[in-house]
């Protein structure tokens, strides 16, 4: 906790690069710095959950494991067991919704004198054995406390309304001049990825983009978010460098510093394989 308190932010974010999830980082930084300056971190999960960016299942997982604290940690792994054990026909919206209804049964549950070990066996038990599609119910060594192993049809639990997919298309610039690259800096109190880099999106600045100039097609999932992201290649012009002038949030950055900057991990990449791939 000490040697992250005393690191920069930027250090921190740099170091994370490419994990996703930043505002992990930032909360587990601002975390450090808090539990460095107590006589000693907490040993409740109450006392975590007080913590940025701390949630229920890492203070339970935290207060059980390491403090022997008799508090039930519900993951996905421990939705399924609990789901299937009881043959819970409640359609749930999303797994958050899940661990919540079914969080007073884990905690019933719970082995007062292993609370630890409790919880990392009901986790192991739904990564193992009870895997989401063809359990192992042959192998569960609860089997014949499960309703829904008796009913013949574990598959069948938990249940999930249908989700539903967001497609996102974005335009990306790819612009190069005299030894610079072309980037934005994400605004400092964005909700994701605040303060890193990532190539422009185009439709601000260069209103019409030809098929010809596309470089790479890139796609990705974000949780319920299908992303396909278009990158093009753009040609330095004066009207081009005005806009770009008056945009306060882009920035010109030698090639050569690169490498000392935060880009997000998908835009650390693309940016990588488009340097080894493209005259200069």
């Amino acid at each position: 906790f000490a040697a992250l308190a005393t690191a920069t932010e930027e250090e921190v974010v740099r170091a994370w690069e490419g994990l996703g999830y930043y505002n992990r980082a930032r909360n587990l930084h601002r975390l450090a710095q808090i539990v460095a300056a107590l006589p000693a971190p907490p040993r409740t999960a109450d006392g975590w959950l007080a913590l940025p960016g701390v949630g229920p299942y890492t203070a339970a997982a935290i207060a059980s494991i390491a403090c022997n604290v008799p508090v039930a940690v519900v993951d996905g792994n421990v939705v399924r067991v609990l789901s299937r054990l009881t043959a819970d026909e409640r359609l749930f919206k999303n797994n958050g919704a899940a661990v919540k209804a079914l969080h007073p049964l884990a905690q019933a549950l719970v082995n007062p004198v292993f609370p630890g070990d409790h919880n990392q066996a009901m986790m192991e038990l739904g990564a193992t054995v009870c895997y989401r599609q063809s359990p192992l119910c042959t192998l569960c060594p609860v089997v014949r406390q499960c309703l829904a192993a008796r009913l013949g049809n574990p598959g069948q639990f938990p249940r999930f309304a249908p989700r539903i997919t967001e497609k996102i298309f974005l335009r990306r610039l790819w612009l190069v001049h005299e030894g610079r690259l072309l980037l934005h800096q994400r605004d400092a109190s964005a909700k994701r990825l605040a303060g890193m880099f990532e190539l422009p999106l185009a439709d601000d600045l260069v209103p019409l983009l030809l098929d010809d100039q596309i470089l790479a097609r890139k796609r990705r999932a974000i949780s319920h978010q299908q992303i396909e992201e278009t990158i093009f290649r753009a040609t330095w012009t004066p009207s081009l460098a005005a806009r770009i002038e008056s945009a306060a949030a882009l920035h010109w950055v030698p090639l050569e510093q690169l490498s000392a900057l935060t880009l997000s991990g998908p835009h650390r990449k693309w940016t990588s394989e488009l340097l080894a791939r493209l005259p200069l």
